[in-house]
Parts: C-alpha cells; sequence; structure tokens
C-alpha cells in the first residue's frame, strides 16, 4: 500500500556517506549492519563504551543523549541521523536538526515517549485512522484517583514515560490497588487504561520517505510473556484480510498525519468483537519487525537507513512466513544453575530454515534481550514447529 503528499524532495544521502544513530543498544547495532551492507559509515553515540552497537559502527561518540560536545561531533560527522530508542530526548534532536537532517524528527519521537501525548495524538486522528485508543485517565494526584470511573477498572496503570517490556505497569482493579500501584510508582504522572476483552495483539510496521510516500509490512501477530515480546508469527495466523487491511490503513494514516519520515510501528489490540484499539507506537525499528531481516526484500533496518538518507523505499512483500523467538538470558541457565551455560547453537542451527542474531552482549542474565531467532519456511505450519523444537533444546515452555 502506498500514500503520497507533497513534501518537498531534499538530496539523498548516498553512500559512503556517514549515518549517525543514538543509541548503542541491539537496534543501533543492526541498525549499522544494514547501513554498512549499503556501503555507509556509522557513527553511534552512546554513553556506555561497551553497547551492541559500538562493536559493529566505525565510530563511537562517547557521550550523553544530552551532551552538547557530543551532539555536536555527531552532527559534523553525519549527513543525517536516526534514533534506535524513543527516550532519547526530544531536545537532544532538535539542536542535530539545526546542523544534520534528523528522521524521525523531534516532534515524532516527542509524541511516542509521552503516553498522554499518544493517546491525544490517537483520539485526534480517529477521524482518519477509524481507530481509537482504550478508554483512559491521567492520574496525576491522589485526588484523581476518586474520580475514576467505574467502567475504567479493572485497569492498567502505567507511568507517562520510560515504560517498556512490561516496566511501569500495573494491573489494578479497585481504586485501592490504583492507589497502591500510583505510591509504589512514586507518584509520578500515570495514565490509567481500561482492560478490554482482548483476543491477540498485532503490531504494524511502516515506513514514511521524506517524500510522503510510505510502505506497510504484513502485519505481525505477537505473543508476550512476563510484559516481554516472546514470539512474532507473520502471517499471523488469526489475523483476517478485513483485520489486516483495517490496522494497514489505520497506520499509514498515522504516519502521514504525523508528517514522519523514518519506520514507526504501531501496536494495536484486536479484540474478542473482531474490533481494532490502538495501543502504542515506537519510532524506530521494533522487535516484533525482526523478522523483516530474513522474510523480507527489504529489512525494516535497511528501510530506516533509506528513509533517513533520502532514499527510495525499499520493497515490503514477504517472500517466506516467519515464526520469530526472542532469546533472552534465561537460555543460558536452562538447567536451573545459576552459572550460565552457552546454549546449544549447533544444534539450533541444524533445524531447517533457523537464522540466528546474537547481539553481542557479554552478561547474559535473566529477562535481558540477548537475541532472536527466525524460522522461515515454505509454509508457517513448518515454520512453527521447528520454533518448539527450538524452544526444546533451549529449554523454553513453547
Amino acid at each position: 500500500m502506498n500514500s503520497k503528499s507533497t513534501s518537498p524532495l531534499l538530496p539523498a544521502a548516498n553512500p559512503p556517506a556517514w549515518l549517525g544513530v543514538m543509541g548503542g543498544g541491539q537496534l543501533g547495532r543492526m541498525f549499522a549492519q544494514a547501513a554498512q551492507g549499503m556501503g555507509y559509515q556509522v557513527a553511534v553515540l552512546e554513553p556506555s563504551d561497551a553497547c551492541p552497537a559500538g562493536q559493529v559502527a566505525q565510530r563511537l561518540v562517547n557521550a550523553g543523549y544530552s551532551d552538547a560536545a557530543g551532539l555536536d561531533a555527531l552532527a559534523a560527522q553525519c549527513l543525517a541521523v536516526t534514533t534506535e530508542f524513543e527516550n532519547v530526548p526530544a531536545d537532544s534532536l532538535s539542536r542535530l536538526a539545526e546542523r544534520v537532517f534528523v528522521a524521525p524528527d523531534a516532534h515524532g519521537v516527542s509524541v511516542a515517549q509521552d503516553r498522554i501525548a499518544e493517546k491525544r495524538f490517537f483520539v485526534d486522528c480517529a477521524s482518519k485512522s477509524g481507530v481509537l485508543p482504550a478508554p483512559h485517565m491521567v492520574i496525576a494526584t491522589q485526588d484523581d484517583i476518586d474520580s475514576i470511573a467505574d467502567d475504567l477498572l479493572p485497569g492498567i496503570l502505567k507511568t507517562v514515560r520510560m515504560g517498556y517490556d512490561g516496566k511501569g505497569q500495573y494491573r489494578v482493579r479497585t481504586r485501592d490497588e490504583v492507589r497502591a500501584a500510583f505510591a509504589e510508582m512514586g507518584e509520578v504522572t500515570c495514565l490509567l487504561e481500561k482492560m478490554l476483552p482482548l483476543a491477540y495483539e498485532v503490531s504494524v510496521l511502516t515506513a514514511r520517505g521524506v517524500d510522503g510516500a510510505s510502505v506497510v509490512y504484513p502485519i505481525a501477530e505477537n505473543v508476550h510473556r512476563d510484559g516481554v515480546l516472546f514470539t512474532t508469527t507473520v502471517p499471523g495466523p488469526n489475523v483476517s484480510d478485513d483485520c489486516a487491511a483495517r490496522a494497514q490503513r489505520a497506520a499509514q494514516a498515522m504516519v502521514a498525519e504525523l508528517g514522519y519520515v523514518g519506520v514507526l510501528c504501531i501496536e494495536f489490540f484486536v479484540l474478542t468483537d473482531g474490533s481494532l484499539v490502538v495501543n502504542e507506537m515506537a519510532p524506530r525499528p521494533h522487535n516484533s519487525g525482526h523478522y523483516t531481516m530474513d522474510a523480507c526484500v527489504t529489512s525494516q533496518f535497511a528501510q530506516q537507513v533509506r528513509a533517513m538518507a533520502r532514499l527510495p523505499l525499499g520493497e515490503v512483500r514477504q517472500h517466506s512466513p516467519a515464526v520469530m523467538l526472542n532469546i533472552l538470558g534465561d537460555a543460558w541457565f536452562a538447567d536451573g544453575s545459576d552459572v550460565a551455560c552457552e546454549p546449544a547453537w549447533d544444534r539450533i542451527l541444524a533445524l531447517p530454515g533457523a537464522c540466528l542474531h546474537l547481539y553481542g552482549k557479554g552478561d547474559p542474565r535473566r529477562g535481558r534481550k540477548m537475541g532472536h531467532l527466525t524460522f522461515i519456511a515454505a509454509s508457517l505450519p513448518e515454520a512453527q514447529q521447528r520454533l518448539r523444537d527450538a524452544c526444546l533444546i533451549l529449554g523454553i515452555a513453547p
């Protein structure tokens, strides 16, 4: 699917130009590898000198995300800059934008990093997207808790900023539980969202270029465990053609309304009655989009490179059914021991269609994302069986 606006064209940043990324985690690492594969040179700004992206980038700028000297060094080196996570200060992106092309820009990131602004955007965009978020209200003080409508409970209390992978979230059934959770989180401003009858979750990965052209990938169906993404299956076994079309249309309406340039992932809930509810968005490549590295013509990271370098967007066609499995540090302790033991990668890689991606993290810890596996096959049932085989080898409950 494509849409176009009349946004002015800017000159492309062709290889071997330098591209910059704010953040040194695994998303920055995979971005750098994709950019280098296309002939670019990559600089990473990251406060830690031991980071996954820093292992592969041509230059690591060791600086905080608000450090003026570090930001100026990145801008001086690069023709374009992107981000690998949504909590980069928007002011830093604005400073960079004074000297270099930044995608996504400070506005798009600022909306995605604040749940109140994000929900307001979803509501304001509903006439174009056709979807709304769950009923919700802001909880800023203890007095707000007294005014919670009865039909908002049970719900989920979420911090407005900095929450991810299930962190900063509490399920609450009563006002007393809201009070306790609010106190536990230090009484920072929160958002209370009504719990809805969820059938399953999908994520829609889209990208938009500086010329207004946009593309949207096949719909991914996600399963979470303990608030962390466990598997992504594409095509989603429960996703109807109608549901997929509605989600894709909504995502492209939102990315256009934001005036966004880059890769954007939007998560939706599909309710038991088939209706669609928008949950949240991430202004970057997303864990649920990792399958594109092995199953699509253009990976989400190559797409990120194309968008920020102001090149034509790549084809999003999926050539093979795929199932992605997150590999957490628990797999290093599969026998219940407290001593880490490297998983049997030889057995994993003996499975047909196995594509292993490790993130260069030397300290496996339970719950820490260490890598992912994608299984591609001629049919979805085959890919799903390979996933189950891998889970048995890794000591993970399938």
